[in-house]
């Protein structure tokens, strides 16, 4: 008598893709476009249908860095039993990399159309030479999202993650935003963006400290492989502070108001997330910081936009 076998539920695609395009990650990834915005309205130039544009081309981006993460671990071997974080999509077998593959596609055609259609927005048919200017910038944005950990020679490997995380989460969204709505580039604008940039690379940081051992044995050669555990909860203290030194020297310079402090009142939220990071040695235990530290950071964001605001 032959044994019953009961059906096997196939994955749901679905819930896969979801789970694929990471949609945690998406509040960090607005928080650039949040900071460039509070600081246009400051200048009174503030444009809703950019904002909204900057913002739907920046979370593609963000899901195309985040499918090209899923892709590209799996590929060169991150992804392994010694992870500690979230099983990825690629690495479950949920979605097949060739699925991957084309999902990166599909997803990098559409932030670019996206891009094209916030410059024509920002800049209208006259504005040609700044046009090309951004699409360029755009075009880098789509290589750097993809070629984090994808490709023959992902620079995430080489321990350029963090740089790439401060130029682009924080240097590019915030200016790039800031610029779209004003036109106008002024130098003190990169304090608040490097401020940004500063607690950005803090969570790449934390994710980075929690997988040392895989990217280690892949041989991802991302900061905390190359400092060691110790010294990289020391450097994360270091981009905490430093994302709040660069904010506190661009309000004592645009000073009006006692209001233009009011992000101060995230101290607590971030020292909490420097010192957790810095006494839990188990990297399983970091993971819901993660979290906490990107939600500290749109706080912050939007504290220290409100307060820009009501001190002018």
């Amino acid at each position: 008598m032959a044994s019953y076998s009961p059906p096997v539920t196939p994955p749901n695609k679905t819930k896969a893709w979801v789970s694929a395009f990471r949609l945690r990650t998406l509040p960090l990834a607005l928080s650039s476009i949040g900071m460039g915005s509070f600081l246009a309205a400051v200048q009174g130039n503030f444009n809703w249908v950019v904002v909204l544009l900057c913002a739907l081309t920046t979370v593609l981006l963000q899901v195309l860095s985040n499918l090209a993460n899923d892709y590209g671990d799996s590929q060169h071997g991150a992804d392994s039993q010694h992870r500690e974080g979230p099983l990825r999509a690629v690495q479950a077998g949920s979605i097949t990399a060739a699925e991957m593959k084309k999902g990166m596609y599909v997803t990098a055609f559409l932030s670019l159309l996206s891009g094209i259609l916030l410059l024509y927005i920002a800049f209208g048919a006259h504005g040609l030479y700044l046009f090309l200017t951004f699409l360029a910038l755009g075009l880098v944005c789509i290589w750097a999202a993809v070629s984090y950990t994808a490709g023959g020679n992902p620079y995430g490997y080489a321990g350029f993650g963090d740089l790439a995380v401060f130029i682009f989460f924080g240097l590019v969204g915030v200016l790039g935003t800031f610029f779209l709505q004003t036109q106008t580039f002024l130098p003190g604008m990169l304090l608040p963006a490097a401020s940004l940039g500063f607690f950005s690379t803090g969570v790449l940081n934390i994710n980075n400290i929690r997988d040392i051992r895989s990217d280690e044995l892949a041989g991802k050669r991302s900061i905390p492989v190359r400092l060691g555990p110790k010294r990289a909860r020391i450097y994360h203290c270091l981009l905490l502070s430093g994302g709040f030194l660069c904010a506190i020297i661009y309000v004592l310079q645009h000073y009006q108001s006692a209001w233009q402090f009011l992000f101060l009142l995230t101290v607590p939220l971030f020292f909490w997330n420097g010192s957790r990071v810095y006494q839990l040695q188990q990297p399983s235990q970091l993971d819901p910081y993660l979290k906490q530290m990107a939600l500290s950071t749109m706080l912050f964001v939007l504290l220290f936009g409100i307060g820009q605001l009501i001190g002018i």
